[in-house]
């Protein structure tokens, strides 16, 4: 299997245009997943046996090891293989979690994008307005770190979204609500695809998560000064500009003072 990756396209829809698909290059990591997978159900992988080592997968597929791990914690959490401590990771006769994938191949539809961004607003907005009522000087500090980290990315012109992921888990383990932390990260993968669309495309110069990093320093600091109103607000502006710098109408009547029109969808 080849490392390289095939060259991204531009995010940003022509005017006048509207953004019907966004294409999005496939990472090593999803390129492995999907592999193993398909072996799985063509059979070639049965139920309950163990699929070779890390080691062995990196040199079989021409990738890292890190590539492999997270490859085998796609397939986890989709619920196609389990891993057993001390033994490795074993092929299951069927899934035994929910399948959130939310798009597979080159990119999603603009009904499903809008979707995704709405479930995000749902969420963050919720976790925003709690995270500020019950933060603490160590949650504030690590959040800014994070935001330290979007900071030195944009400087260096560098891929920034693993940073923007930990600050958005770091927000939801500000709520000090273990369920709520272990949703956001169980989620945080699907949400960081959509993350991602803002970075992978050099040739707009980073204003994209330029603008999206601004929006993280607004909500920072409503939740520092425990503005919970003024901390969901934030937050849902930011979902909102980080659809419509894509492209996508995101309407947010999913709260009360958000007045918004929205053309019904066909499906």
């Amino acid at each position: 299997m080849s490392a390289r990756r095939p060259k991204a396209t531009s995010i940003v829809p022509e005017p006048g245009t509207e953004l019907s698909r966004i294409a999005r290059p496939l990472r090593l990591s999803e390129e492995v997943s999907g592999e193993l997978q398909r072996r799985i159900s063509r059979g070639e992988i049965k139920p309950g046996d163990r699929l070779p080592t890390e080691k062995a997968l990196g040199e079989a597929f021409g990738v890292s090891r890190a590539v492999v791990r997270e490859a085998i914690a796609r397939l986890k959490a989709d619920g196609r293989i389990e891993t057993r401590q001390g033994s490795g990771a074993f092929a299951v006769a069927a899934p035994k979690a929910i399948n959130l994938r939310f798009w597979k191949g080159a990119g999603p539809g603009l009904d499903e994008l809008r979707d995704i961004f709405e479930l995000r607003a749902m969420i963050e907005g919720a976790v925003a307005e709690l995270a500020s009522q019950r933060r603490n000087d160590d949650d504030l500090r690590v959040m800014a770190e994070h935001l330290q980290a979007i900071d030195d990315a944009l400087e260096s012109g560098v891929d920034g979204t693993v940073a923007d992921d930990n600050f958005h888990i770091a927000l939801a383990h500000a709520t000090h609500n273990s369920y709520i932390g272990r949703l956001v990260e169980f989620l945080g993968q699907h949400f960081s695809d959509s993350r991602k669309l803002a970075w992978h495309d050099t040739s707009l110069e980073l204003r994209l998560p330029q603008s999206s990093q601004r929006e993280h320093r607004a909500l920072l600091e409503a939740i520092a000064q425990g503005d919970a109103k003024g901390a969901r607000r934030r937050a849902l502006e930011h979902l909102r500009g980080a659809a419509s710098r894509l492209g996508i109408p995101l309407a947010l009547d999913l709260d009360g003072t958000w007045l918004a029109t929205r053309a019904p969808r066909t499906r």
